[in-house]
């Protein structure tokens, strides 16, 4: 359903009589709920980043749910009685809920630094509003179902009022996390939400009105039964009095638990000794509303006993510390019926205590997280019902009596209608409020549980790795059952009859690379034919040749040579043939400068000829050409000033020329200072008095004007009017000369480094942009290497070659984060890694060093053990370890400068048109925020946001005491300097920044808020639909010279929906400007043109029989021509109508490129200079915009995030065009360092287009996060490494490497505990191969290995895979239809697609999607679940690995820090201390020790065991958190995923479905998937069938 239909729909039930009847509010929300899931439908499950981590929620009443750890805020309704809080009336319900709801914001607005706001009264209100406009969250995390249906369309009202705020929408219901990121369904907010709300607001706030009311009175309805004559503000009255006279009764102040305890008690029973009068007087005769209450309760007396039970269990947990409560026994019965109405009682209470808990002074809120402990409560109610014994009660404890007595006595003094009995006995009456059970007592068995310890392996690799720790660890005996290895069954192939389990050599890749068939051969040759095209498309430089060469070993025989040799001589011929060849370039150089004519087109279009000259000093060579030039441009510059100045000067300058004048004398003073003469100095003098630079002019040469000229030209009129220091850093800030290297790096021809690019020899290779690296050496270098031998190789996603025997691999970032880390730890050669967004480098530095000394150690070992072989036997096979000069030494090289200024800019639509507003990065920041963290580390201004902080400064504090000395033009660093360096504008910079930080800090607060509040940007105005002003935004960008620009956009839908409306503006505009009969013409002419074809043919035939030529036919060949040209031009594209730019590409580049693609929609908007690229494009159509855009074809490029990594393509202006839940610190800062292209651009734009101001703020200011390891291997993984081990050609080097990607993790790096961690990890790994006949009991690989190795991406979906297949299950469903056919049923071949559909095209939907009707046509949504033996099988598999993962974290719990463990992880408050041995009740409560190492103390407190780590659904929530690993890290696939409501998240169907009818269209309709997601799924999947079928088939 789409917007318009529910407009229709509401608009029909809003008509009606009974517009404001339950009934219609319910159509309408039921509607909205429809818009929802429709909307649901084409949304999928995507990472969201950027805000903070999962961590367990703070409750120890064993309530083990998820709660996000906010660096940001925590919203929610709650607040005082003025209004109504519709969040909260949502659960009036469920007491229970609200009361723990309540508690939660209190114990984080008291213990925590979580900002929390409870202040809105609802989601329509207009305090919401405005929070949501001033902070603009990144995305609001909402549950998509309520506890009832009421609370879910609550919910709806929130997401559609959130999406008109133009806030995104996550779910929380179907979330899931690991180590580094967290993914959930997200709604995004789009300009269709934003109409539907507005069109409709007031039929929306009508039926929100209708809920608040229905709200209210079910909080009526829920109130009236137990507290018949109690209004809720009756009950919140009484709550105050509890409070009041208990804070007389304990005016030293007490514990939250004590005062909740005590108040709510007490208020329950004097409720419920009226509820029991209500109901006796009801059962008299008069008429009460009953109707939701039991007619079986309990009598008053039963509840004083449940109420002395509380108090008992709340004096036991004062005095228990967590590590002894964990080991309490669970009941596992339930109260009975009669006691709901008590409990819900005491409920609603305890609520109205904890709502007005702010009244009590001097009260201890540190433990609000731990207010009741329901279990520990049942636990002593089964004791006194089931094991006491009359007479010999159990000992309570001094402490623990003391305490309970002194709780029960003041219940006592305040319950006023009735007199309470004593605190003992505890029981008085014989009711049995638990039901009766079997087994009401949980046991902690082990039944279930795998045999605790690991398969013993004699292995020379695991010895090393794991042999200090292995005297600690429990291991198997040889006849344990577990020890048995999985046994192979001969399985052949179909059609081969080879053995299925001889996999391992052809698992490695089934392209042949050293095949020399024709069409291998072809492929080859057009494959580097690209790559040669395409590299040189990033750096167009001549190829060099690179000779690989044997090392020889030096002789040592004879005397050594004389010294004397025809050096001398050859270094003399070699200098005279430089010299000439300088000589005859200077020539050339000098006759190219003189065929320009520049000199004369300076003086006829000044504009035109310096943009030529300073387009001939970019490729000239001569310093001393160059610097003749340079003067003459300064003469032609300073002629073109005074000229300007007299002509139109006098009402306002234009500053251009006299900016190109000052760059012209920077030049000359900054690189030709030993050419300058005195009449050049003269010059530059007199220059610097015509910009009313005097002192400068002066400090230089003291030239004197004479006084007939003074009079005859008013000196005045020329100057610019302010200061030379102003000057520079406001109007050619970007100009100012960088500090930078001059000489060229001998080793890089025409290279001149910066200098933290420097590095020693054999300290510098390169390792990044995988593709393009590939090609840019393809380009340079040819490839004159010996056979076998490959200069580069490439292993990708997309495409692999050359991965075998080649000197160097790059391997791409697509497969994850930890390939990268394994490629630093295994590569040999030096290498280079470049980040500007490591905020931690110093930690990554010491990582690395570790790495190499790692390597340095193993290469000596290796050389000793070579050198031993060869002595010891001349005849040995040892590869030959010559000793190369390599460094081990890793260093660590800062630049915090930036080539570039970045500048920022906000648009904003006005009159129909885009405008600019500079926005200056102080603007970001609060004062708060300074005096806190202080600015950013990347935190830079450009020269002229230098100048307009001070001005801002002196402006707001008149008395500033430094504004002289902090006045440009008698700053320090810039006093009496003709050329001002950007270094010096920095330090200007840090002054400035060090000064506001004093007044922040010196008690000038108020001046420092008001200089932050002058720089931020006035009010932006917008356009209702900014996505049709996008095309007016790349028009002006156009118009103001920013282009080439990088537009981000972060959906792929809107990606390419941008490019092309920018497109159809440029094609409005094209026909906006053809003439009203131009299509007739053209028909005309095309026509015309058809008829003199015809007659030149058979002019043609003539003439071939009797050759001549006349007048006719040299007429009709002249009109045939123009005709031809006249249609050429038509069809030609205008300049303004197009961002191409047709000099960049020659049509033999254009036609390369585009005879590699098939989307002819890419081609069309290349031609207009337009281009899209995201993840979902092939990677031919990807290298077509990167290649047109890189060559200055394209200009304007829509693009994702995948823009920002790994692709070389820089640009003029970045715009950001859409806000996104991506559009994070890090994305930001690598999109935005896209602006500015070093050799082109001196200053690069950022533009915010349709970003909300306060995200920029966020942006700009928020620090780019920690690099942090994730968890480093799988088993897959280690199988990998156990096959490198055994079978790598270097025995000794394959091992070292090995042990350098187990040892040197990052995750591991300084952490003992985690080394720990994943030591045990491995022997688990190796456990699992062994039972699954991977490899045998000495590590050597064995059966399936390679095949499962093979499919190393796709764990656990291969080893599934491959369990099925040994198992004999395909061979069992793929028998052919006959005995002699090779071809199946279609029966067979669907439910082979059904197995491989479940194994390798997962891809969950939301439990909603169950609901979905389909009709008839519709292709299937939902996946069906595996055949039965499939799903047996499936089962039988997961549950063996999870009992030896249970007991590999039982193992591990020896790992955990306890004393995290026994605290909170948001407040830290700590649950420890001695435990209680004073108490004979507590020993027998809490006496369950065993059963309880591996999970939580905090969830052992709700009966949760080892025996539940089983559970794979739960392990996650029960799991101890400081272990090191999580569920995460088993390799299994169940079957049946829920989400965290318990509803069953089904697959997509996609895959099954498009092997049944094969329609990529259809997938989109039926199944919800936009297109290019669609394609890129099916594309993954098919390329995974092929991987199987070329292993297993061939």
């Amino acid at each position: 359903m789409n917007p318009s239909q529910l407009v229709n729909i509401t608009f029909e039930v809003f008509n009606s009589r009974e517009h404001k009847n339950s009934q219609a509010i319910t159509v309408f929300l039921k509607t909205t709920r429809d818009l929802l899931e429709t909307y649901l439908r084409t949304h999928s499950t995507c990472p969201v980043t950027g805000i903070g981590h999962w961590t367990v929620e703070e409750n120890t009443a064993g309530h083990r749910k998820t709660h996000h750890d906010f660096t940001g805020n925590i919203t929610d309704n709650f607040g005082g009685n003025s209004k109504s809080y519709d969040a909260e009336y949502s659960y009036t319900n469920f007491p229970e809920f609200l009361l723990l709801r309540s508690s939660l914001i209190l114990h984080l607005q008291c213990n925590t630094t979580i900002d929390v706001r409870t202040e809105f009264s609802g989601c329509l209100s207009q305090e919401w509003k405005c929070f949501l406009e001033e902070n603009y969250p990144h995305f609001l995390i909402v549950s998509d179902e309520g506890l009832n249906d009421v609370q879910t369309y609550l919910f709806n009202f929130l997401m559609i009022q959130s999406w008109a705020m133009k806030v995104h929408v996550v779910l929380s219901s179907e979330h899931a996390s690991h180590t580094v990121r967290f993914y959930a369904y997200f709604m995004t907010s789009r300009y269709a939400n934003q109409v539907f709300f507005k069109e409709n607001e007031s039929m929306i706030e009508d039926a929100y009105k209708t809920l608040i009311k229905q709200l209210e009175a079910q909080k009526v309805l829920a109130l009236a039964p137990l507290f018949t004559n109690f209004t809720w503000t009756n009950l919140m009255e009484e709550a105050c009095k509890n409070i009041s006279l208990l804070m007389q009764l304990w005016p030293e102040g007490s514990d939250i638990r004590c005062v909740l305890c005590v108040a709510s008690c007490s208020l329950t029973l004097s409720m419920y000794h009226r509820f029991l009068e209500n109901r006796n007087k009801t059962a008299s005769g008069q008429v009460t509303n009953l109707q939701q209450v039991d007619s079986n309760c309990l009598v008053l007396q039963e509840v004083e006993d449940l109420c002395r039970m509380h108090c008992l269990s709340v004096a036991i947990l004062l005095h228990l510390p967590l590590s002894q409560r964990a080991c309490a026994r669970f009941i596992t019965s339930h109260w009975i019926k009669d006691t709901q109405t008590f409990f819900k009682m005491k409920n609603w209470c305890e609520y109205f205590i904890l709502h007005n808990i702010n009244l009590f002074e001097k009260l201890n809120l540190t433990y609000l997280s731990d207010l009741s402990d329901e279990a520990l409560l049942k636990n002593i109610a089964f004791y006194y019902e089931n094991e006491y014994v009359q007479g010999q009660p159990l000992n309570l404890g001094s402490d623990i009596k003391r305490d309970y007595e002194h709780l029960w006595h003041n219940v006592s003094n305040l319950v006023k209608e009735f007199e309470v009995g004593k605190p003992l006995p505890l029981r008085t009456t014989r009711l049995h409020f638990l039901e009766k059970n079997s087994s009401p007592i949980k046991e902690s068995t082990k039944e279930n549980m795998s045999n605790l310890g690991f398969i013993p392996m004699s292995c020379k690799l695991v010895d090393e790795f794991v042999g200090d720790t292995l005297e600690d660890l429990p291991f198997l005996k040889s006849d344990d059952p577990s020890v048995k290895q999985k046994e192979f069954g001969e399985l052949e192939h179909l059609h081969s009859h080879k053995l299925l389990s001889d996999v391992y050599d052809s698992a490695k890749w089934y392209y042949d690379e050293k095949s020399r068939a024709p069409s291998d051969l072809k492929y080859k040759q057009l494959f580097h034919r690209f790559q040669r095209f395409y590299g040189n498309s990033l750096e167009p430089v001549s190829s060099k040749v690179i000779v690989s060469q044997a090392t020889k070993p030096k002789k040592h025989s004879g005397a050594p040579k004389s010294k004397k040799t025809q050096g001398n001589k050859t270094e003399l011929i070699k200098r005279e043939n430089d010299s000439r060849s300088l000589a005859k370039k200077e020539e050339k150089e000098e006759q190219k400068w003189n065929s320009l004519l520049i000199e004369q087109e300076l003086k006829e279009n000044f504009n035109s000829g310096i943009k030529n000259l300073e387009d001939f000093l970019k490729s000239c060579k001569s310093n001393s050409l160059k610097f003749r030039v340079e003067m003459l441009g300064l003469t032609a510059c300073l002629k073109a000033w005074k000229k300007h100045c007299i002509d139109e000067g006098k009402t306002s300058k234009d500053l251009t020329i006299a900016v190109q004048m000052m760059k012209t004398i920077h030049s000359l003073m900054d690189k030709y200072t030993e050419l300058l003469k005195e009449g050049d100095y003269q010059l530059i003098a007199r220059c610097l008095k015509y910009l009313g630079f005097d002192e400068l002019a002066n400090s230089l040469h003291p030239t004197q004007i004479s006084e007939e000229e003074i009079k005859k030209e008013k000196k005045n009129n020329y100057s610019v009017g302010i200061g030379p220091v102003r000057f520079q850093l406001q109007f050619m800030g970007h100009y100012l000369i960088r500090d930078e290297r001059k000489d060229l790096d001998p080793r890089v021809q025409g290279f001149i480094p910066d200098t933290w690019q420097v590095m020693k020899r054999n300290e510098a290779s390169i390792m990044a942009l995988v593709n393009q690296v590939a090609a840019t050496v393809a380009n340079r270098f040819d490839k004159t290497l010996p056979s076998g031998k490959t200069l580069c190789g490439v292993f990708t996603s997309e495409y692999r070659h050359d991965t075998l025997n080649c000197q160097v691999h790059c391997i791409g970032g697509e497969l994850g984060a930890e390939v990268w880390e394994h490629l630093l730890v295994m590569i040999r050669c030096p290498f280079l890694a470049l980040s500007a967004t490591i905020s931690n480098p110093e930690h990554l530095t010491e990582w690395l060093q570790s790495v190499k000394c790692y390597w340095e150690k193993m290469d000596n070992i290796m050389e000793t053990n070579t050198a031993s072989k060869r002595k010891t036997d001349s005849h040995a096979k040892c590869k030959n370890y010559t000793k190369i000069k390599q460094s081990y030494k890793v260093r660590l090289v800062l630049s915090g400068e930036r080539y570039n200024d970045l500048e920022k800019h906000i648009c904003s639509v006005k009159d129909n048109d885009i405008c600019f507003n500079h926005f200056h990065p102080c603007a970001a920041l609060t004062t708060d925020y300074i005096e806190k963290c202080g600015f950013p580390s990347d935190f830079a201004l450009s020269p002229r946001e230098s100048i307009q902080l001070y001005d801002t400064m002196a402006q707001v504090w008149r008395d500033w005491p430094r504004v002289q000395e902090l006045c440009p033009e008698k700053f320090i660093h810039f006093k009496n300097k003709i050329v001002i360096k950007k270094l010096d504008t920095r330090k200007y910079e840090e002054i400035l920044k060090e000064e506001l930080i004093n007044w922040i800090e010196n008690g000038n607060l108020m001046e420092a808020k008001m200089v932050l509040k002058k720089l931020s940007p006035d009010a932006i105005g917008n356009s209702e639909n900014m996505v049709q002003m996008f095309p007016v935004l790349i028009e002006k960008l156009r118009k103001l010279d920013k282009l080439p620009a990088l537009c981000f956009i972060f959906n792929i839908s809107d990606v390419e929906e941008r490019a092309t409306s920018v497109k159809a503006f440029l094609e409005a505009k094209q026909e906006s400007k053809r003439p009203p009969k131009a299509d007739k013409e053209v028909h005309a002419r095309t026509k015309k043109l058809r008829k003199l074809e015809k007659s030149l043919e058979k002019q043609s035939m003539i003439d071939q029989k009797k050759p001549r030529k006349t007048d006719q036919s040299l007429h009709c060949k002249a009109e045939y021509n123009n005709l031809l040209m006249n249609l050429q031009k038509n069809q030609t594209i205008p300049e303004d109508c197009t961002y191409a730019d047709q000099k960049a590409a020659d049509t033999q580049t254009l036609q390369v490129v585009f005879d590699r693609v098939k989307s002819e929609e890419l081609k069309a908007l290349a031609q207009r200079g337009i281009g899209y690229h995201h993840r979902c494009m092939s990677a031919k159509e990807k290298q077509l915009v990167e290649i047109l855009f890189r060559k200055g074809f394209i200009r304007v490029v829509t693009a994702t995030g995948t823009l920002a990594l790994g692709v070389n393509m820089p640009c003029k202006s970045v715009v950001f065009a859409q806000n996104s839940i991506y559009l994070d610190a890090l994305n930001y800062r690598q999109m935005s360092g896209r602006a500015g292209r070093r050799g082109q651009d001196l200053l690069g734009d950022v533009y915010f287009f349709d970003i909300p101001l306060p995200k920029i703020e966020k942006l700009i200011k928020s620090n780019v996060p920690e690099l942090k390891g994730q968890f480093p291997v799988s088993i897959t993984l280690i199988l990998k490494l156990m096959l490198l081990a055994s079978k790598g050609d270097d025995p000794e080097d394959a091992y070292a490497k090995v042990l350098s990607v187990l040892k040197h993790s990052l995750l591991s790096f300084k952490q003992p505990r985690a080394m720990d961690m994943l030591k045990l990890y491995f022997l688990f790994s190796l456990q699992f191969l062994v039972k699954e006949g991977y490899i045998d009991q000495e590590g050597n690989p064995m059966g399936f290995a390679g095949l499962v190795s093979h499919l190393y991406c796709y764990e656990p979906s291969n080893l599934v895979f491959v369990n099925f297949l040994v198992r004999g299950l395909f061979h069992n469903l793929c028998q052919p239809t006959n005995a002699d056919s090779k071809h199946f049923s279609q029966d067979v071949m669907e439910k082979l697609m059904l197995v491989l559909a479940n194994l390798f095209g997962r891809k969950y939907i939301p439990a909603k999607f169950q609901n979905v009707p389909l009709k008839p046509h519709q292709s299937k949504m939902l996946l069906d679940d595996l055949p039965e033996d499939f799903n047996a099988a499936l089962h039988e598999y997961n549950m063996n690995v999870t009992k030896d993962f249970a007991s590999l974290l039982i193992i591990a719990s020896k790992l955990a820090d306890m004393k995290q463990e026994y605290q909170l992880p948001l407040s830290n408050i700590k649950f420890t201390g001695q435990e209680y041995e004073d108490s004979q009740l507590v020993a027998h409560l809490m006496n369950c020790k065993e059963g309880r190492k591996a999970v939580s103390p905090f969830v052992c407190l709700s009966g949760n065991t080892d025996v539940d780590l089983l559970q794979f659904q739960t392990i996650n929530n029960v799991i101890l958190r400081t272990i090191g690993i999580s569920g995460n890290q088993v390799p299994v696939l169940w079957s049946e995923k829920l989400d965290n409501q318990g509803r069953r998240m089904p697959l997509s169907a996609y895959a099954f479905e498009f092997y049944k009818h094969g329609s990529l269209k259809r997938l989109v309709q039926d199944n919800r998937i936009y297109e290019n997601e669609a394609y890129m799924l099916l594309k993954n999947f098919a390329s995974i069938i092929r991987m199987i079928r070329c292993v297993i088939y061939f």
